[in-house]
């Protein structure tokens, strides 16, 4: 499985100034925005580290999912939640030769940790030996910083900050309080079976 991310989180839509306001910088100065790219790294780095705690795309964009086959015959879940459209659906043969799947033959089941991609009929295309499948689709809570669920707007600010007082990101330990804002999000792993 091959998840890669398509379009990034444009400058515009990060929380620059809320986060300047939240670490109580100085304002009405000349050079106010003189450490936003800073900010903004920080808040990248946050937010990665988040959405890989949580599994949730906190601002939406594209994404492509590669697999070599389904999970099922007639259902695939997809890694990141949540998902508001599955934009195209292509096998693609061992020669590389691509075919796109009408999107008649699938449906998006929505769900809060797992939404899945499932056959309308009995079955998922079949994929060709040697083949790969291609799931293009958007997933992210919405286009805009106030689309983020509140917790996790606090947990990326909290991290983002502590990355800011020590300016370093890499290696460092998830405070507790981001930790426990994170955790209702984490998805739930009963089982082994069909649902994980």
């Amino acid at each position: 499985m091959d998840l890669t991310e398509i379009t990034a989180v444009p400058e515009a839509v990060l929380p620059v100034a809320a986060f300047r306001g939240h670490l109580r910088l100085g304002t009405g100065f000349a050079d106010d925005a003189s450490n936003d790219a800073a900010l903004a790294q920080y808040l990248r780095a946050a937010i990665a580290v988040v959405e890989g705690r949580t599994g949730k795309a906190l601002l939406a964009r594209g994404f492509r999912l590669v697999l070599p086959c389904w999970r099922w015959p007639d259902a695939q879940v997809l890694p990141i939640a949540p998902v508001a459209a599955v934009d195209a659906i292509t096998v693609r043969d061992a020669t590389g030769t691509a075919s796109e799947i009408a999107a008649a033959r699938w449906r998006l089941e929505r769900d809060r940790h797992r939404p899945r991609i499932v056959a309308t009929g009995a079955l998922l295309p079949a994929v060709p030996a040697g083949g790969q499948v291609e799931v293009a689709f958007t997933a992210g809570f919405g286009p805009d910083w106030s689309d983020v669920p509140d917790d996790l707007a606090q947990a990326v600010f909290l991290l983002a900050a502590q990355y800011h007082e020590g300016r370093t990101g890499a290696g460092d330990e998830v405070p507790v309080s981001v930790a426990a804002l994170t955790a209702g999000w984490q998805p739930m792993r009963l089982s082994a079976g069909r649902q994980a």
